[in-house]
Formats: structure tokens, C-alpha cells, sequence
């Protein structure tokens, strides 16, 4: 029977001049490809691979033709060539890249979102964690490598301040992100979680396209699209919201308001401080988004209001310190983003700020404002699913512009403008699915340094296991030295950086485990020579440091039913001379062991899904000037642990209840000593503590929406 087809075939071909087209599939190791698809593109001519990896049919296709060759977890092979010359050929299949299963670059991040492939955090998380009181910059705090700083509010990463993590929208620059406050009452976070479908936080090693943050920047990626019209209402302890969302064709405006009065809270339970008007204030926010053919347009704006009152005791006055505020802030953020042809994609976007304070301090009076600008423009080019190439160009400026008087009329004038030019270049490139590698380079250049700077990045990725990978990432990083300073002083040098970061990572079925470790050497920072940066304080850039330490999470949502928990740990081991130290000291921000335990557990006969929180974060340093030297004491240990509770009435309401730091443990973050000795030579102190050791939150929401199941359980 062989035979006669073996002659059938032969009386076929040449009877009908056809051609056969012939060869042999392997992978790069050289082994047989069994049952890869061959064929001539546009035609029926084809046939698969035998167990030698062979193949061979018969086409009457002539001239230049396209022969494609396939097969599952492969990339798709063609080769372009006249068909007389497809004959005994030999093919070498590569591994394809797999975007579920690869490696993934996770060097000093974590990211949370439906667009994110590995998640530490989920976008519930983000804002149903005890100890965050709906705040997603709370929420991030409980991951390693932040700082506890309970009395400021704000992200403190690796050893760097609060000033040098950066925040963007969209990929767009947000100049003031916090509410102001007084001294030692926290800040919060200005955006509603509920915006926004994912975030990335970078501790550190971030990608070339971001810019001016010394430490870490925190990208967060608002919603597309909705996916229906709805309503939601709250009725708080503190205040009210109200927000809807309408779609109509390929259009969608969602729009948010918010009132805050603490007033009534502080008439119920008591405060160290005393409040001539507690604080108060209005928030409103809209997104309009146009979904295009090829592209999305989206157009984002946010306006808000805060005023406060308060008197705080001074050990150094005899009176309580006041302290007033009003505060105004604009941001208005506008972008497109777009698919463009053959393998190309745009991204372009800009940003303005606006915002004022009026400030009084006893009798001295302060008015600043400052305008702020940012315009982004971001190319990719998508040459084959192992390489990509991104690049771009950026603008910021900013005027600033702050008017002091004091208690003896004397005026004074502070300001500056500065324009940042910058363009960066990115290449992410996959050797396998086993090996990434992520390499860029960003320049910079200041107008009011006059200073040009040149920053490389490299990360690599390489996965040991099914479920586990190394990675490693290194790069330069450069900032302008902070408004506090530009508005005194202009001549001087861009602040620097330099990451060391080696991580490792495991995932598997609801688990995963992070371990990195890390090193940064601080140049050029800004140093000064009195208590407190002033008009007449003499500056430079002679201050240097380093941070080293090692972080670990571990996080669980699948050992026991219902149950959610992940713990966190950092350890910190760093030392400045900056600003006006006498010597190279740590900060007194920092403590050198910060620990997080979060659970979540739902309970289904309750309806409720219930929440703990414990931070613990070791001494940070002070100065005691009743003993020798510069920092020379520590405070005690932070603890607080938080509990919430949210109970769905029905699917689309919800009763919820927090309560922070549960034990009203009595937590000190400092002292505040007399400028003089008593009579025994003695400085006086006083401690430095939270407003309440306690906060006490009951609100109530309601979705009103097209499905009848939807809930705010996520902003919460």
C-alpha cells in the first residue's frame, strides 16, 4: 500500500509540474518539533510535523510565497523566499514569551490592580486595610520598606523622607498631593481610592521614565472605562459623599463630592489640642473619558477646600501656639492614549496645579502660592514580543512664591522658578521566558541649576523556578533640592542617588513571598548651618549618606477559608550629614525595625467582612540636650493595633465601623525641650503625641446602580 502511494505521488508531481516543499522543525536545543503546523500562507498547502520533526507537501503555488510555521508555546516562524528554494530546509523554532507564566521585573516594586500580573496588594486592599482609614497612602505603609511616621502622614521609603517619593496620575506629575496639617497631625493622601484601578509603589530602582525622586515614586492608573451608571451616597461621623457615574455611547463622566467637618467628633471625644475650628473643608472631582477607534481620551480634575484653628501647647511659650490655615488646591490632569500602526503606540498628557495657603502662626503671617506645570510625551515601538523600545520627552515648571510678615510688620519675599526639561529611552527585552532585562537611560536639565544630569538604569529578571525568580536592579537617580530651599537659595547642585537592589520572589496558589535587600549612596544634599531653614541661613551641597537594609513579605488568602493576611518587615540601617547636622547621624525619622501584620476574614453568617491591623516600628532617634552628643537618645517602640468591621444590610448597603489603635496605647514620637535650663541646670521636655491616642469612624453607604449587586465595599 506504501508503495502505491509513494508512486501516486510521484505521478502527481511530475505530471503536474508542482513543487514540494520539505524540511525539518527543531527547537533551539536542537530536539524535534512533533505536530508543528506548515503551510504557505493564503493557500490550503500544508501539513504537520512527523515524530522527527519532519514535514513535506506538495504545492502548485510558484514564485515568492510565505511558508509559516507554528506551534503552541512557540514563536511563529515565516520565511519569504521563491518556492523553488523551500526544499530540505531546517527550522529552529524559539521558545515564545508567555505573559502569564514569564519572568517579570519586580526589583523594588509592588503593584496592585486588574492590570498588574503579579500583585502583592489587590485594589480591595488598598483601601479596606484597619490601620488606612480609606486612605491608599495609609494602606501602603503597611508594606516593607516604608517608615511609621505616625505624626506626618506621608511615604517615608528606605531611609529618604517624605520629599523624595513622587506621585503621578496617569503617568503625570501631581505636585501637592497632601492635605495640609498642623505640626504632628498627619497628612492624607488628596484622591479618592475609588478613582483608580491600579497602583504601582517603587521602593526603589524605578524605570528611566520617572524622574526627580530621590527614593520611590508611587504611579496610580485611573478606571478606563466604567462598566455601568451608578450612585453612591455616604453619611459619615465626619462628614458626607455623594457620586455618579453616566454613560452614553463611547462617552462616561464620573463626578464626586465630599464635605469633612470634625467639629462634631472633637465635641464627643477629646483632643490634646484645642480647636478654634476643628477642621473642615469641600472636595469635588470629575473624569470625563472619550473611548476612541484605536485610543482613550481621559480628562481629570480635582478642586478642594480646608480650613483649621487650632492652639497647640509650647513648652517654650506660655501661651498655646495658634496656628490657622486656609487651603485651595487645583489639579487638572488631561491625557490620550493610543495604538497607532505597525507595532507603535502614543502616549501624551499634561498637568497644572494650583495652590494657596494662608497661614498665621500667633502673629506672624504667611501667604504663599504656586503654580505648577507638567507636559509628557511617550513613544513605543513594538518590534516583536522580545523587544520593546520606549521613549520620550517631559516638561515641569513651577513658580513659587511665599510673602512673610512677623509679629513687628517686618516683611520679607521668597521665590523661584524652575523649568525641568527631560527625555529618557527604554528598552525592555525578553532573552526567553526565563530571562528579562530592562535597560534605559533619562537626561535632565535645569533652568535654575543651570545643571544638566545623566541617569542610567538596569534591571534584570531570571526565573529559578516554576513559581520563583531573581532579580536585580541598579540606577541613578537625581532631584532638585525641595521649595523650602530653592526660595532662599539658588546656586545649587542636583541631589543624587544611587540604587543597589537584589530581590527574589515566589508565587504560587494564593502565596507569594518577597525578600530583597538593598543599597543606596545619598550625594550632594543639601546641607545648612542654623536650627531651621531661613533667608539668611548659609546652604550648600556638601551632604552625603547612605540607607542599606533588608525588607520581607509574606502574604496568605488561600491556607484557611475566608481568611487574608500578609506581614511585613523592614529592616533599616542608615546615617546622613545633611541639613544642619553637626555630624553624620540617623535621621530622626527613622526606626530601625518597622513590622505589619494586616487580616481580613469574611464572615458569611454575618454578612460582614472584618479587619485587624498591627504596626510596630522600634525607637527613633532625638537629641536630649541633657546629655552629650547629637541624637543621643531614642524614644520608646511604636505599637497600635486597628480593627474594622463592614456589614453588608443588604448587596448594595453597607454599615461600617473602625476603630484606631484599639488598646489607646500611649505612643510618643518625640520631645520638644526648652531652649533654657531650670534652676537645677536641667532641660525641661515635653512629649511629643498624637492629637488622640484613639479614632473612631461609623459610616454608612449606599450604591444605587444598574445590576442591584454593586458596593462601596472597595473605597472603604
Amino acid at each position: 500500500m506504501k508503495t502505491l502511494l509513494y508512486y501516486l505521488f510521484i505521478i502527481s508531481f511530475f505530471t503536474t509540474n508542482a513543487q514540494i516543499i520539505s524540511g525539518i522543525v527543531t527547537d533551539t536545543k536542537g530536539n524535534p518539533v512533533e505536530g508543528a503546523n506548515v503551510y504557505l500562507e493564503g493557500t490550503y498547502d500544508g501539513t504537520t510535523t512527523n515524530g522527527e520533526g519532519e514535514f513535506n507537501f506538495v504545492t502548485e503555488e510558484t514564485g515568492v510565497q510565505t511558508l509559516i510555521i507554528s506551534y503552541l508555546s512557540f514563536e511563529t516562524f515565516s520565511l519569504v523566499d521563491n518556492i523553488s528554494k523551500m526544499s530540505n530546509l531546517t527550522i529552529e523554532l524559539k521558545e515564545a514569551i508567555n505573559e502569564l507564566s514569564g519572568v517579570v521585573i519586580s526589583a523594588g516594586t509592588f503593584s496592585a490592580g486588574d492590570n498588574s500580573k503579579v500583585s502583592a496588594l489587590k485594589p480591595l486592599d488598598v483601601v479596606t486595610t484597619a490601620s488606612a482609614l480609606g486612605d491608599f497612602v495609609g494602606a501602603l505603609q503597611t508594606l516593607p520598606g516604608t517608615g511609621t511616621v505616625a505624626e506626618d502622614g506621608r511615604l517615608f521609603v528606605r531611609g529618604g523622607d517624605a520629599g523624595e517619593t513622587q506621585i503621578f496620575i496617569d503617568g503625570i506629575r501631581v505636585f501637592t498631593p497632601y492635605t495640609p496639617t498642623p505640626n504632628n497631625i498627619p497628612a492624607r493622601g488628596r484622591y479618592s481610592p475609588f478613582l483608580f484601578k491600579g497602583i504601582t509603589f517603587s521602593t526603589g530602582g524605578y524605570s528611566a521614565e520617572y524622574g526627580q525622586a530621590l527614593s520611590s515614586v508611587l504611579l496610580l492608573n485611573s478606571i478606563d472605562q466604567p462598566d455601568q451608571e451608578k450612585t453612591d451616597i455616604g453619611i459619615m461621623s465626619v462628614g458626607g459623599s455623594l457620586g455618579n457615574t453616566q454613560m452614553w455611547g463611547e462617552n462616561s463622566l464620573s463626578i464626586s463630592a465630599a464635605y469633612l467637618n470634625l467639629e462634631p467628633y472633637f465635641k464627643i471625644f477629646n483632643s490634646r489640642n484645642t480647636w478654634n475650628k476643628a477642621p473642615q473643608g469641600g472636595a469635588g472631582e470629575a473624569v470625563y473619558r472619550y473611548k476612541l477607534n484605536n485610543g482613550i481620551i481621559k480628562l481629570y480634575s480635582a478642586f478642594d477646600v480646608s480650613l483649621f484653628d487650632i492652639e497647640q501647647n509650647n513648652i517654650n511659650f506660655n501661651d498655646p501656639v495658634r496656628f490657622k490655615l486656609n487651603n485651595n488646591n487645583l489639579y487638572f490632569n488631561g491625557s490620550y492614549k493610543g495604538f497607532l500602526k505597525k507595532g507603535w503606540s502614543l502616549y501624551t498628557g499634561g498637568s497644572y496645579t494650583y495652590a494657596k495657603n494662608d497661614i498665621s502662626i500667633i502673629e506672624d503671617k504667611v501667604e504663599n502660592y504656586e503654580n505648577s506645570m507638567h507636559l509628557k510625551i511617550k513613544l513605543k515601538k513594538t518590534f516583536s514580543n522580545r523587544f520593546n523600545l520606549n521613549f520620550g520627552a517631559e516638561y515641569f515648571f513651577t513658580d513659587f512664591e511665599e510673602d512673610f510678615k512677623d509679629e513687628e510688620s517686618l516683611t520679607t519675599n521668597s521665590k523661584y522658578e524652575n523649568g525641568i526639561v527631560a527625555n529618557y529611552a527604554e528598552a525592555d527585552i525578553f532573552l526567553s521566558n526565563n530571562f528579562a532585562a530592562k535597560l534605559g537611560v533619562r537626561g535632565e536639565f535645569s533652568t535654575l541649576l543651570d545643571e544638566a544630569t545623566i541617569s542610567p538604569r538596569v534591571s534584570i529578571a531570571y526565573k529559578t523556578s516554576e513559581n520563583g525568580q531573581v532579580s536585580f536592579a541598579y540606577g541613578d537617580f537625581y532631584q532638585n533640592p525641595l521649595g523650602d530651599y530653592l526660595k532662599y537659595y539658588k546656586d545649587f547642585k542636583s541631589e543624587k542617588t544611587s540604587h543597589y537592589i537584589l530581590n527574589y520572589q515566589l508565587n504560587r496558589e494564593g502565596k507569594t513571598f518577597r525578600a530583597e535587600v538593598y543599597y543606596k549612596d545619598y550625594k550632594n544634599l543639601v546641607k545648612y548651618n542654623t536650627e531651621i531653614a531661613r533667608y539668611d541661613s548659609s546652604y550648600n551641597n556638601n551632604g552625603f549618606g547612605y540607607a542599606t537594609g533588608l525588607d520581607i513579605f509574606w502574604r496568605d488568602n488561600n491556607s484557611i477559608k475566608n481568611l487574608d493576611y500578609w506581614i511585613s518587615y523592614s529592616y533599616l540601617d542608615t546615617k546622613r550629614d545633611y541639613r544642619n547636622f553637626p555630624e553624620k547621624s540617623v535621621p530622626g525619622f527613622i526606626s530601625k525595625h518597622n513590622f505589619s501584620l494586616v487580616g481580613k476574614y469574611w464572615v458569611n453568617d454575618w454578612k460582614s467582612q472584618l479587619g485587624m491591623s498591627y504596626t510596630y516600628s522600634s525607637g527613633r532617634p532625638f537629641t536630649n540636650p541633657n546629655e552629650e552628643g547629637f541624637l543621643n537618645s531614642k524614644t520608646k517602640s511604636y505599637n497600635s493595633i486597628s480593627f474594622n468591621w463592614a456589614y453588608l444590610i443588604s448587596p448594595q448597603k453597607i454599615l461600617y465601623f473602625s476603630i484606631n489603635n484599639v488598646l489607646g496605647t500611649k505612643n510618643v514620637f518625640g520631645y520638644d525641650y526648652a531652649n533654657t535650663p531650670n534652676t537645677n541646670g536641667i532641660y525641661n521636655r515635653q512629649p511629643i503625641r498624637p492629637n488622640a491616642d484613639q479614632f473612631f469612624f461609623v459610616g454608612f453607604f449606599w450604591t444605587i446602580s444598574e445590576d442591584k449587586k454593586s458596593n462601596q465595599l472597595d473605597n472603604l
